[in-house]
């Protein structure tokens, strides 16, 4: 009889799919944090040090919630330049700060009231406006104006993937997504799930300098595996829309959705 253990499934190398950027594929949630934390701050520590000032838009919902939470309480990550980061939002539904559905009033509760970051460098989506999306595109473009001619950009910009392929608030043929013109859209239709919704555009995210895109979970393995044969357009899987401009694309998934996406 052979002295040999099984092999641990869990150790096994992890198989990523194909997809446009760099994969950075960990075994488990914590190991996918750990790898993005690494990055976040690396690239807020280097803009800080070059601009003075670090600029990162942030998605809402359950996969990058407790990510947050991540960065209050690991001591690892206390260096991140809180005080030199201005807050934007990637997306937000039209709805009040008190509603639960509110992204912004779970990363204040989590993020904004722990972190030391200034008030006055947290930028929610104006969502009673009657024209919401002018004003945070008005607001968007006199804070990187601010920084001079060539840093007008946002400087890291995380995102999310649905089921459907869609990512922000850039939903399946939807008409926002045609829009080049404009870094913040409106975002409502068949294809929405309710209700509409404010979202910076493809203009705006994929001129950012780094772009990362978080996706984990055995549900998001059958959409990977497709955005990876990338036979569809950009109307049909929006995420395919993500193609920085001298920026990096970088994705971070864990074991689970990779193995779902062969």
């Amino acid at each position: 009889m052979s002295d040999l253990l099984p092999e641990d499934p869990a150790l096994a190398p992890i198989m990523t799919p194909r997809l446009r950027g760099r994969v950075e594929a960990r075994h488990d949630a914590e190991e996918v944090f750990d790898a993005l934390a690494a990055d976040l701050m690396a690239q807020a520590v280097n803009c800080v040090g070059k601009t003075g000032e670090f600029h990162l838009a942030l998605s809402g919902g359950k996969t990058p919630f407790p990510f947050y939470e991540k960065l209050m309480v690991d001591p690892r990550y206390r260096g991140m330049p809180w005080g030199q980061t201005h807050l934007w939002m990637v997306d937000e539904r039209r709805i009040g700060f008190d509603d639960d559905l509110n992204n912004y009033k779970h990363i204040h509760e989590i993020l904004v009231e722990h972190s030391g970051i200034k008030p006055e460098h947290v930028h929610p989506m104006p969502v009673e406006d009657a024209s919401p999306d002018i004003t945070y595109e008005r607001t968007l473009r006199e804070a990187l104006g601010a920084r001079g001619k060539g840093l007008e950009r946002l400087d890291f910009v995380l995102l999310g993937m649905g089921d459907n392929g869609h990512t922000a608030s850039l939903f399946p043929n939807t008409e926002v997504l045609k829009v080049r013109d404009r870094l913040v859209g409106l975002c409502e239709g068949p294809t929405v799930t309710p209700p509409p919704r404010i979202t910076l555009t493809y203009p705006a995210i994929n001129a950012a300098r780094f772009v990362a895109v978080l996706v984990m979970g055995a549900a998001k393995g059958p959409m990977l595996k497709r955005v990876a044969a990338a036979k569809d357009d950009y109307l049909e899987l929006p995420i395919l829309g993500i193609e920085p401009i001298g920026g990096d694309l970088r994705w971070y998934l864990d074991r689970a959705a990779c193995d779902a996406a062969r």
